[in-house]
């Protein structure tokens, strides 16, 4: 991982005006569904959850189809502008563009966030720090979708560059292939990383999009809190059943209630609880990849089992020595050239072969003993 040497000019949190803390809580419903849906869920919040300070709502909505819910786009800003007079909390809009950014301000959005499909393109981030200059107005920016903490550095530099010091980030995980409990895997180290090389800027955690799971949320949560975080985005739904979007994700005011109320907010010293939580995080990346190391090997395994079938039914035999000389040759170059010792990947590479022969002989041998069997 490369480091970029940036400096940012960055105002503290507690000097935001949102609530003068050092620790945020931003909550509310993944979109603004209808006004009486908004304005229940944040009087409800408010009534629960005095430390609930912004309240988010997404009200444009990037969506992978085209025919999904994709937001009520601009009568949300008039219900956020409700929910800031009858609640009085501050509110918070995601933007992906230069447009989104001019009516969030017409309307008197305290926050904005930029999110993580935005991120991935300097152009877009560009394009909303060009409307950002001249303007004095908290923003955070998610993290990419992919772990790129190039991205990630490149697009807060870009908004400090436009003027905006009340700037922060937020850490909502990463798409992966891997198996995980999560939508999202979390990769604190890229947390850590981001904190390593800059240590003034804010961090929130969203739980909610790491997760995908309402019962993994107060984990994720403390996990965060213990990492030295700024504080939690965390969705919240006045009936998150029957969510528009992200149904699954969304606590109820009073979920959420129980969820905070059992958290530890840390005050860190120092940096060693960060290198302590970076050995631990390590070793649950290694624990993750022998996971995954196993599902591989599983996988392959059924493959093999496929290759046998093929071979049986058209009578060819299972060892074809050419064919495992230049498939060794060609894993043994990846291998160098990744930086891995030859002898221990030809040792790991000849028992894969092993058992893939040993399949394929089973596969024979059940095919010949159904054979017997039916001739008698």
């Amino acid at each position: 991982m490369s480091e970029i040497k940036i400096q940012l000019n960055l105002t503290p949190l507690n000097e935001w005006g949102l609530g003068n803390s050092d620790q945020l809580i931003i909550s509310g419903p993944c979109s603004a569904e209808t006004e009486e849906q908004v304005l229940a869920t944040a009087h409800e919040l408010v009534k629960l959850n005095p430390q609930v300070k912004v309240f988010r709502a997404g009200i444009w909505k990037p969506r992978t189809r085209p025919n999904n819910f994709e937001g009520v786009g601009l009568d949300a800003l008039r219900w956020l502008k409700l929910v800031k007079k009858e609640t009085g909390l501050k509110v918070a809009v995601e933007v992906a563009n230069g447009h989104h950014v001019y009516e969030c301000l017409k309307y008197g959005i305290d926050l904005l966030w930029i999110g993580a499909r935005t991120t991935v393109n300097p152009f877009s981030v560009q394009e909303i720090a060009d409307a950002l200059k001249g303007v004095d107005i908290p923003v955070l920016v998610k993290n990419p979708l992919n772990p790129e903490l190039q991205l990630w550095l490149g697009a807060l530099e870009r908004v400090n560059n436009a003027g905006i010091s009340k700037l922060g980030a937020i850490h909502r995980g990463f798409s992966t292939f891997k198996k995980t409990p999560y939508r999202n895997s979390p990769e604190w180290y890229m947390a850590i990383e981001l904190k390593r090389q800059l240590p003034e800027l804010p961090i929130i955690c969203d739980p909610s999009h790491i997760t995908g799971k309402r019962s993994l949320i107060g984990e994720v949560s403390q996990k965060a809190l213990n990492l030295a975080m700024n504080g939690l985005m965390i969705e919240a739904h006045i009936n998150p059943q029957e969510a528009w979007s992200d149904a699954a994700q969304q606590l109820s005011p009073e979920g959420l209630h129980q969820v905070l109320s059992k958290l530890k907010f840390r005050t860190p010293e120092g940096e060693d609880i960060l290198k302590e939580d970076l050995l631990e995080l390590l070793r649950e990346d290694i624990d993750d990849l022998d996971h995954e190391l196993l599902d591989v090997i599983a996988r392959r395994a059924e493959i093999a089992e496929k290759i046998g079938q093929y071979k049986k039914a058209h009578n060819m035999t299972i060892l074809q020595v050419t064919r495992w000389d230049d498939l060794l040759s060609e894993r043994l170059g990846k291998a160098l050239a990744l930086g891995l010792d030859e002898t221990t990947m030809k040792e790991i590479f000849k028992q894969i072969h092993i058992q893939s022969i040993k399949i394929q002989e089973k596969v024979l041998s059940k095919a010949n003993g159904d054979k017997v069997k039916s001739n008698q």
